[in-house]
């Protein structure tokens, strides 16, 4: 075990990108502040290299190693903290070697320690173990020596792994709960999905039993090949209905009503808002999510923007249903609901393979895009 997080912490892959995660939208400038941060010291310490007495020729070229082991491993930071701190690592002998010798005051501690916390606040116990300890015993192995320092690395990284452990966990906890309700809201699809279906597979039984009588002149081979068919559909449609139980949640009642579609999204439209739909030859289940997509956009637009204006605009673009909602800025938020809509509208436009996009307008309020492929339809 020891051996294995050993070999994973040194040589190991890393594909976390847990801090330009971590960061989000704010990874661009975090990125160029820790490059200048990086860039300053590795001036610095260039410039004590070069301009100290202990170097044998001044500028003999060594300071440029100095330099890019400074700022290389900056470079990585945001890619991989990790990565990060193991080409520091692979440098800090050699370079704490040159300037000790030169008797130039060590820098590169100042350099290394937000590596060090990067990996504490975002790895688990045993890397953040086998890194401290490597850290611990570089120090002990340069020559200089600072009982000061060689007591706060591990006690920075134990705190900032103590807090960056709450971090995980609460992040961990959000994973989940965003898991949990997009598996919900799949099981709603299904169960809305499961109508849809079910009409289309009563109307091929309901084809295939009347089809004797509205064909004229069908043998018996073809009436037995309808007969079967019809069979077939039927005994689908029960297994859907039993399909449907177990997707059904507990104390959930079935729902009685025929799934909304295309046509009826003009009535969600709210006093003063604006719907405009121009198309109405759309398959049952794109026409229903189609509807629960402005569904959800204006009630989030009547939640977080009370009192705005919506315009909803349902048309055809080249071979895809295209629905936009745009509602303008409105009152404080009343806040309330899941915080899963978005993730809700995602599952239902991915079942037909098409794109969502959500964002901010201009003016202060917000947009909701879905293009839906309709196929050959």
């Amino acid at each position: 075990m020891v051996f294995r997080t050993l070999y994973r912490t040194v040589f190991g892959p890393d594909r976390t990108r847990v801090l330009a995660r971590t960061l989000d939208r704010f990874r661009v400038p975090a990125f160029a502040a820790l490059i200048i941060y990086a860039f300053i010291w590795a001036i610095i310490g260039s410039v004590q290299y070069v301009d100290s007495p202990g170097a044998t020729v001044q500028g003999d070229g060594w300071w440029v190693l100095i330099f890019f082991a400074t700022l290389g491993p900056y470079v990585l930071l945001i890619w991989s903290p990790l990565y990060a701190w193991r080409l520091a690592a692979a440098g800090f002998y050699f370079v704490s070697g040159l300037v000790d010798w030169t008797g130039v005051a060590p820098f590169q501690y100042w350099t290394a320690a937000p590596l060090l916390v990067a990996v504490a606040a975002f790895y688990s116990r045993g890397i953040v173990i086998t890194v401290t300890a490597i850290s611990v015993l570089l120090h002990q192995l340069s020559e200089y020596q600072n009982h000061t320092i060689g007591f706060y690395i591990p006690v920075i990284a134990g705190a900032v792994y103590m807090f960056g452990a709450r971090g995980r966990a609460e992040q961990e906890l959000e994973e989940e709960r965003a898991a949990k309700a997009a598996l919900e809201e799949r099981a709603r699809i299904a169960r809305e999905m499961h109508d849809v279906v079910a009409h289309h597979m009563s109307m091929i039984v309901v084809r295939c039993e009347t089809a004797p009588y509205r064909l004229k002149g069908l043998n018996e081979e073809a009436e037995q090949e309808f007969a079967e068919l019809g069979t077939a559909a039927r005994e689908a449609i029960t297994d859907m209905q039993r399909l449907l139980g177990v997707l059904r949640t507990n104390g959930q009642e079935p729902e009685r009503e025929p799934q909304p579609g295309i046509s009826r999204i003009p009535e969600l439209a709210r006093p003063g808002d604006e719907a405009e739909v121009d198309v109405d030859d759309v398959p049952e289940a794109v026409g229903l999510t189609a509807y629960r997509i402005v569904q959800e956009a204006l009630t989030n637009a009547t939640r977080h923007a009370p009192g705005s204006k919506a315009s909803v605009h349902v048309h055809k673009n080249e071979g895809q249903l295209d629905v936009l909602v745009i509602n303008t800025a409105g009152g404080p938020s009343m806040g309330g609901g899941s915080g899963q809509g978005l993730v809700g509208m995602r599952e239902r436009v991915a079942v037909h393979g098409g794109t969502l996009t959500v964002k901010s307008t201009e003016s202060g309020g917000f947009m909701v895009r879905a293009r839906i492929p309709l196929g050959d339809k």
